[in-house]
């Protein structure tokens, strides 16, 4: 005879527990419960039955796993929660008692992180518990990144402390040290929620979210106690993190922090690297004009020379490309790269390899860039200097740290603007000063053999991996659209990068040229409503005698009465409907000229039949007749599923033709501003 089995001892009742239970099982505190189970990663779990998962009467909400909740058992942060009870519990008594020495004395013993910055415990094992490697540790890296860059902007309150903000900037500051050196950043988007990066660190894409530098307003409906529970465990990954990067580059961790400089808005400036690599890792250029005075420079006599050096080698470098070319002339090129082609007309289009190289790195190598005071200068900064660019120069009022602060100088190779342009202003005597000549920069000037553009650029040049066209980002200019980066294009969907004529299909490219069609007939129809006003008297003559001939085609069809045509017949006549159709519309408006003709005596009117129109005309009814035989096919096919498959179908239908209603909206959106557009230039 088998075993009897007890209630509540196998299934569901068993593997389950509550999150009261819980509780009491390991004896702490709630808001301890919830701090561990985010830091251990345990959450709760949905069982199959509830009712028998809860062992009473009771309803409960949230359920974990037995073994989760025994497995933290073991785990030595209860300890230091356990511990810091206690601690509380004797400074209540001692304020109960009224021993404000004895209270004050446990408080000072407390190493509270409020007041000393020391913590009570370290997450140095949780963390190497839940990334048992570095690769695990830089897949979670996104939420990570999102949630630090989120606090680093925030103001501090009493929840979200003023030290905790530091350390998210820190960090932060101290990652993208990281992603400058090893030119690690690969795509970045603007979007309304913030701006995205991507970096491939290690073999692994990396997604995260900076907000913009806004005034942050923190409302009461959000709880940051959980959040700051998240940004505790994140700081301490990120500075894991952080340490094995730098080291596995070359340099030391952390580096060195300039309290002033930060309190000068240095930002990026206010560390300095150091280690094996740090020379080449820093990518500082000399510093130049730094107070905005032109006469600060450097000596003359030195600059020269320097100069004179600089010559003499880039001719040495031309003449040795000189030679090489000369001795590859006759040599074939062979190191052609093969394209993917699809094998079918409809095929996915595949990512077409490309030269492996620094060039992408090294985008704005060659560039120095000034940024306005009007520009974000740490989105412009990060990136410009995670891809080459070694001179970044900006206002004075934006910070410390800029290459140039002098907006006069003379190396300065390209200026990011995002102002209005405004109208030169006129002097006394009556010239207009030339804003592209002038030498004393105001917000209508230009400096000669200086780029001007707009901060998009910059994101469009990443995206694209080349430097785009300036005059397209001129200020004043209206950009172009700034597509995603982050989003494949998938064949037949809509895509902005194509011309519209390419994309659409034919019947709507033949009601677009039928409303253009349209527009030019109701100009014609402007320039002869005086001829309609002459006619206005035949047409009502004309109106009558067509009411006696339907009169007498009424007392005619009273004799003969038809009784139908049979299904065969309606079959063979179906096709023919529309045909015979427009033959008798074609028939009435040749009968109403010969009436006008004979009423005014004048000839008949002959028609101009158009070509192009009736070309039009042709192509739609094509169309008609191949869309009218694809769906007699589509219902014959869908006739032999099963009703399984057939719903299914059904389901992919229905999402192809939202996803297609969505593109037509899309694109006659374009062609609505395409026509703006082409009138604005007429």
């Amino acid at each position: 005879m088998g075993r009897i089995k007890k209630k509540g001892e196998a299934g569901n009742a068993k593997n389950y527990i509550t999150r009261t239970q819980a509780v009491k099982k390991l004896q702490i505190s709630l808001p301890d419960f919830r701090k561990l189970c985010i830091w251990k990663g345990i959450f709760p779990r949905e069982p199959r039955n509830r009712k028998k998962a809860s062992k009473s009467s009771t309803a409960s909400t949230t359920f974990y796993y037995a073994k989760d909740i025994q497995y933290l058992l073991h785990e030595p942060l209860l300890q230091k929660f356990r511990e810091q009870k206690v601690l509380e519990k004797k400074i209540s008594r001692a304020l109960g008692r009224g021993d404000v020495t004895d209270a004050s004395r446990l408080e000072r013993n407390a190493a509270r992180p409020e007041k000393t910055g020391k913590p009570r415990y370290t997450l140095d094992q949780v963390i190497r518990e839940r990334y048992p490697t570095f690769v695990d540790a830089i897949r979670d890296l996104d939420d990570c990144l999102s949630m630090l860059f989120l606090f680093a902007n925030l103001p501090s309150t009493s929840t979200i402390p003023a030290k905790m903000i530091a350390r998210c900037e820190r960090l932060c500051l101290e990652f993208q040290h990281y992603i400058i050196v090893s030119q690690s950043l690969r795509k970045s988007f603007l979007s309304i929620k913030g701006i995205y990066y991507q970096a491939n660190i290690q073999g692994e894409d990396v997604l995260w979210l900076v907000p913009y530098k806004f005034n942050q307003r923190v409302v009461g409906d959000i709880d940051f106690r959980i959040m700051g529970t998240f940004v505790e465990f994140y700081m301490t990954l990120l500075g894991f993190v952080n340490f094995r990067l730098y080291t596995s580059i070359g340099l030391k961790y952390p580096p060195k922090f300039d309290q002033t400089k930060d309190n000068d808005a240095g930002e990026l400036g206010a560390f300095k690297l150091e280690g094996n690599n740090a020379i080449a890792a820093s990518g500082e250029a000399p510093a130049q004009i730094t107070n905005g005075d032109a006469g600060a420079g450097p000596d003359p006599a030195t600059q020269a020379e320097v100069n004179k050096l600089i010559r003499q080698m880039r001719e040495a470098d031309v003449d040795g490309d000189r030679v090489e070319a000369e001795a590859d002339k006759g040599e074939t090129t062979t190191d052609a790269i093969d394209k993917f082609e699809p094998a079918a007309p409809g095929g996915d289009v595949l990512p077409q390899p490309s030269y492996s190289g620094d060039e992408p790195e090294s985008l704005f190598a060659n560039c120095t860039f000034y940024l306005s005071r009007e520009t974000p200068r740490q989105p412009l900064e990060f990136m410009l200097r995670a891809f080459g660019c070694k001179r970044v120069g900006w206002d004075s009022v934006l910070g410390e740290g800029a290459y140039t602060t002098n907006e006069r100088d003379p190396s300065i190779t390209h200026q990011i603007v995002d102002r209005p342009v405004i109208q030169a202003a006129t002097q006394e005597d009556g010239d207009v000063e030339d804003n592209q000549t002038s030498q004393k920069l105001a917000s209508n000037q230009r400096m000669p053999g200086r780029i001007y553009i707009q901060p998009q650029w910059v994101w469009d040049s990443i995206n694209d991996g080349e430097l785009k066209r300036p005059d397209l980002y001129a200020p004043g200019a209206q950009l172009p659209p700034h597509l995603s980066p982050f989003v494949q294009n998938t064949q037949g969907a809509y895509d902005p990068t194509i011309p519209l004529e390419e994309q659409q299909p034919e019947g709507e490219g033949l009601e677009d040229s039928d409303e253009e069609l349209g527009e030019d007939e109701d100009e014609d129809e402007d320039e002869d409503e005086e001829e309609a006003d002459d006619n206005l008297a035949v047409k009502r003559i004309e109106g009558a005698a067509e009411g006696m001939d339907i009169a007498q085609s009424d007392d005619d069809g009273d004799n003969d009465s038809f009784g139908g045509f049979s299904e065969e017949e309606k079959g063979e006549d179906g096709d023919v409907t529309d045909e015979s159709e427009d033959d008798e519309q074609a028939a009435e408006i040749q009968y109403q000229r010969e009436l006008e003709a004979e009423l005014t005596g004048k000839p008949i009117k002959q028609a101009n039949p158009n070509p192009r129109s009736k070309a039009k005309e042709e192509a739609r009814k094509r169309l008609a007749k191949q869309a009218k035989e694809e769906a007699e096919e589509l219902d014959r096919a869908k006739g032999m599923l099963s009703k399984k498959k057939r719903k299914l179908f059904e389901q992919m239908q229905y999402t192809n033709n939202k996803k297609s209603a969505e593109d037509q909206k899309l694109r006659a959106k374009r062609r609505k501003l395409e026509k703006q557009k082409a009138k604005a230039k007429a």
